[in-house]
């Protein structure tokens, strides 16, 4: 009988044991068309990608690929064919490429786009959970475990993300998963110093709701968790819309100075900035009213007493943008820089991270991050359909400590 020490043994073995060959890759992915998540990840390790001033061929040999779904431009029997590996019918197939035994040495889940039913808040059911289950299947039943990526939140199931992590704690594999937002440039090239004290905090986003606000939710805690003492879970959460958030901003519910500043990072103005060119200070008073029609906050509270609130502004902006107060009054913001289509090159800033799990067998930064913002995000709509009222959050006792150094891609 496999146990977990065996579990360990193999996992700490398994990046080494391949040290001068390619690291084999298998991919499991909703879908593989033009500008899907699977295509962008999934292409950077068959061609390379621009990273630190270069054109870099990460150590990888893509050598399966099951897709879930396959419509109208579907590009996964092209790439099969050019790049010499083959698609496979099931997950267990792909991950033993059509053997007997466990025969890749990484796996990359990518469940985002593709056509699946919603839930009541609004949740697109991606199948990421039930993908990551078979993946381990395999790995229980072939006596070898090997690094795993999640791309963006884990579940929309705060259970099932638990589960996830809890197993891959348990078996004794790598795993990351995340946005590409905490690893994207930043303009202005700032970080909040580790072990700073946090006074607040506000994220501004766009995009709506899932799968926007996951990453905005995601850029705001990848500031927060650097505050004193590291991370320490959520207390509770309330999700404000429409008329209650006028008001909300109006009594205060969060900093006017903190939103200020993160507008002023925008690149991306939106209202007379646009129609006559003039520069306008979109938080001055009525101007946010008159572009937002469908205005949205994300109100966290923290168990150690920091409050930070995620705003989503469409009509107001479009992009990414980060405000915090530290103590003493000082004052840091930036902009999550989203570089355009088609090259994407924040979603290489991402893929280098990937492949630094896979070539290490450590896991740059805490998948607990992901873990945490996954159930802040679930708790939020939870809110949302629950008469947006506040909610505790017993469950969010998610505690880690966050990177020493900084890991996002710096200029």
């Amino acid at each position: 009988m496999l146990t977990r020490r065996d579990f360990l043994a193999a996992a700490a073995a398994a990046p080494l044991a391949r040290a001068a060959e390619p690291i084999r890759l298998a991919i499991v992915t909703t879908i593989y068309r033009y500008l899907s998540h699977g295509q962008h990840i999934g292409d950077r390790f068959l061609v390379g990608y621009p990273h630190n001033g270069g054109w870099h061929t990460p150590p990888v040999k893509v050598v399966s690929l099951y897709v879930d779904q396959h419509p109208e431009g579907d590009l996964s029997a092209l790439r099969a064919a050019e790049f010499g590996f083959q698609v496979y019918p099931t997950i267990a197939e792909a991950l033993r490429c059509g053997g007997s035994k466990l025969a890749c040495d990484a796996v990359l889940i990518v469940g985002e786009h593709g056509d699946y039913p919603r839930n009541e808040k609004g949740q697109i059911l991606y199948p990421r959970y039930e993908f990551f289950e078979q993946c381990v299947k395999v790995f229980r039943e072939d006596g070898r475990v090997v690094p795993i990526y999640n791309d963006k939140h884990l579940s929309y199931s705060f259970t099932k993300a638990h589960a996830m992590v809890e197993t891959s704690e348990k078996m004794g594999f790598p795993m990351l998963g995340g946005s590409s937002l905490p690893v994207t440039f930043r303009l202005p090239d700032v970080d909040i110093p580790l072990g700073a004290e946090i006074e607040e905090a506000v994220m501004v986003g766009c995009g709506g709701s899932d799968p926007m606000d996951f990453h905005a939710l995601e850029g705001m805690q990848c500031m927060t968790e650097r505050r004193k003492g590291g991370e320490t879970g959520v207390r509770a959460v309330q999700y404000l819309s429409g008329e209650v958030f006028w008001k909300a901003r109006a009594a205060g519910r969060w900093s006017n100075e903190l939103l200020t500043s993160a507008l002023s990072r925008s690149d991306t103005p939106l209202g007379l900035t646009v129609t006559d060119g003039r520069t306008q200070n979109l938080a001055a008073p009525g101007v946010l009213e008159s572009l937002v029609k469908h205005p949205a906050a994300y109100a966290v509270e923290y168990r150690d007493g920091l409050r930070a609130t995620m705003l989503m502004l469409d009509g107001a902006i479009e992009d990414f943008t980060f405000a915090a107060r530290l103590g003493g009054d000082k004052v840091i913001s930036t902009q999550f820089l989203l570089t355009p289509n088609p090259n994407v090159t924040y979603s290489a800033c991402l893929v280098s991270k990937i492949e630094q799990m896979y070539t290490t067998g450590k896991a740059p930064y805490s998948i607990r991050r992901t873990l945490l913002t996954s159930g802040m995000l679930e708790a939020c709509l939870t809110s949302k359909v629950s008469n947006e009222s506040r909610l505790e959050t017993p469950q969010l006792n998610v505690t880690y400590q966050p990177s020493a150094e900084p890991q996002y891609c710096r200029a």
